[in-house]
C-alpha cells in the first residue's frame, strides 16, 4: 500500500493479519497449541526474561490471539492490547496493575449490573475499594477524589440504559487527580466511539458483544492508549518499582508507551490466567470483518424500533440518545455521530409485570443475558442482571422495575417493529 493511513474497513478486515508464511493460508490459521519450541537455551531465556518478543505458552500469548491484539490495537488507536478469556477478566487484569490493598477507584454509576457486582462484592476480597459518581454530574467525580484514588471507570455507552458518557469531561477530572481514565466501550465498539480520541488511557472491552457479533464467542480484550505516565509520584509501583520476577526491570522504563499491556500480560495474564482460547480469537476475528457493515445496520434499525416505541400508547418513555429529543442526543452527536448504538432501554406503563409480560410474548426477539449479536435480544433487567441490586440502585442505574433493555439487531426493521407491536398488544 502507499503511504496512507487505512481506513477503518481496511483496518477491520487487515490489521495485525498476513498470508500464513509456510501455508499461505489467508485466513489467519487457529494456532490450538498450548506451547512453543524454542530455538535453544539462550532464546528460552530471553524469553522467559522478556528481553526478546515471542511465543511461549498459550496461557501468556499465541498467534491468534497477537493478531486479535493488533487488529483493536489499531481500531482503537492504542499502542497494544492484551486478549484475555473474557470482559469481566479485563476488568480483573486491568485494575490488578494499579491497585494496592486498601486503594480505591471511582466508577460510573450507570454501568452493566454484572461490572456493579463484581466492583461492589468480588473486589472486596482484594481490598480494593469502589467509590460511585454520577455520570451526569461530573462534579460528583471530583468530590470522589481522595488519595487512594488510582483510576477512573466508566462506560463509553452505558448499559442497559444506552446514554452517553462525556468522556472529555471525566478525563480532565482524571488528569486533574493524576490517575488514568479506563473506558469500556463495549456498547458503542471503536466504529462508533474511539474513547482514546477523546482522553482515556485504557480501553477495555467484552469482545463477546459487538466486535465478535453473533454470539458465539467469550473474550476481553485491554487496549493501552500509551498516554500516561506511569512513574508519576510512585502511585503505580508494578510498573514503575523493579519486577524481582523479571530480574529487577522497571516495565515503565523498558517498554515505554506500552508498558501497561506488557504487565497485564506478563504480571495479569501470566499468574491469574483468565487466557482467550485461540478458537475463540479466530472467531471474534471473523466477526471483527464486518464490524463497520453490522455497526451501521444495528444503529438505524435501533432508531427506527425507538422511534415506533415513543409513539406507541402502552411506552411510558424510551431512553435512546439516537433521538433528538432525548437528554443524551447532544453528546450522542458529539461523541457517536455515526449512531447512538444498538442497546437502549424503555419504560412500560404497566411497571414491573408489564416488563416481564413482554419479553415472554415477543417472539423474533431472543430473551436472554447478551447484547451486540445479529440477533435482536431482549432483557427485563430488574427481574434478571440487576436483580442483585436493590430497587433504589436498580433506579440509579438506569434498570428500574418498569425497563426493559432491547439489543437490536440487523433483522430488517419492519419484522422487529411488527414483533413489538404484535407483543405489546397483547
Amino acid at each position: 500500500m502507499s503511504d496512507r493511513l487505512p481506513g477503518f474497513s481496511t483496518l477491520a478486515v487487515h490489521a495485525g493479519a498476513q498470508p500464513d508464511p509456510t501455508t499461505g493460508a489467508r485466513a489467519t490459521p487457529i494456532y490450538q497449541t498450548t506451547s512453543f519450541v524454542f530455538n535453544d537455551a539462550d532464546h528460552a531465556a530471553s524469553l522467559f526474561g522478556l528481553q526478546a518478543f515471542g511465543n511461549i505458552y498459550t496461557r501468556i500469548g499465541n498467534p491468534t490471539n497477537a493478531v486479535l491484539e493488533e487488529r483493536v490495537a489499531a481500531l482503537e488507536g492504542g499502542t497494544a492490547a492484551l486478549a484475555v478469556a473474557s470482559g469481566h477478566a479485563a476488568q480483573v487484569v486491568v485494575l490488578q496493575q494499579l491497585l494496592q490493598p486498601g486503594d480505591e477507584f471511582i466508577a460510573a454509576r450507570k454501568l452493566y449490573g454484572g461490572s456493579i457486582n463484581q466492583f461492589t462484592h468480588a473486589f472486596k476480597s482484594f481490598g480494593w475499594n469502589v467509590v460511585w459518581a454520577d455520570p451526569d454530574d461530573i462534579a460528583s467525580f471530583e468530590r470522589a477524589v481522595t488519595p487512594r484514588t488510582k483510576a477512573i471507570f466508566i462506560e463509553s455507552i452505558a448499559n442497559p440504559a444506552g446514554s452517553i458518557t462525556d468522556i472529555e469531561a471525566i478525563s480532565t477530572v482524571a488528569r486533574k487527580a493524576g490517575v488514568p481514565l479506563i473506558v469500556d466501550n463495549t456498547l458503542a465498539s471503536p466504529y462508533l466511539i474511539r474513547p482514546i480520541d477523546h482522553g482515556a488511557d485504557i480501553v477495555v472491552h467484552s469482545l463477546t458483544k459487538f466486535l465478535g457479533g453473533h454470539g458465539n464467542s467469550l473474550g476481553g480484550i485491554i487496549v493501552d492508549a500509551g498516554t500516561f505516565d506511569w512513574s508519576t509520584g510512585g502511585k503505580y509501583p508494578m510498573l514503575s518499582e523493579p519486577r524481582p520476577e523479571y530480574h529487577g526491570i522497571r516495565l515503565q522504563e523498558t517498554f515505554g508507551n506500552f508498558a501497561f499491556a506488557i504487565a497485564c500480560r506478563v504480571l495479569g495474564l501470566r499468574d491469574l490466567g483468565p487466557a482467550l482460547s485461540p478458537f475463540n480469537a479466530f472467531m471474534i476475528l471473523t466477526g471483527i470483518e464486518t464490524l463497520p457493515l453490522r455497526m451501521q445496520k444495528h444503529c438505524d434499525n435501533a432508531k427506527a424500533v425507538a422511534e415506533f416505541l415513543a409513539g406507541h400508547p402502552a411506552v411510558a418513555s424510551v431512553n435512546y440518545a439516537g433521538l433528538a429529543s432525548d437528554k443524551y442526543n447532544r453528546l450522542a452527536r458529539k461523541y457517536a455521530p455515526k449512531g447512538a448504538g444498538a442497546v437502549f432501554t424503555f419504560s412500560l406503563k404497566g411497571g414491573y409485570d408489564a416488563g416481564v409480560s413482554l419479553v415472554s410474548k415477543l417472539q423474533l426477539f431472543s430473551h436472554l443475558a447478551n447484547v451486540g449479536d445479529t440477533r435482536s435480544l431482549v432483557i427485563h433487567p430488574a427481574s434478571t442482571t440487576h436483580s442483585q441490586l436493590d430497587d433504589a440502585a436498580k433506579v440509579k442505574s438506569g434498570a428500574g422495575p418498569d425497563v426493559v433493555r432491547l439489543s437490536v439487531g440487523i433483522e430488517d426493521k419492519e419484522d422487529l417493529i411488527a414483533d413489538l407491536e404484535q407483543a405489546l398488544g397483547a
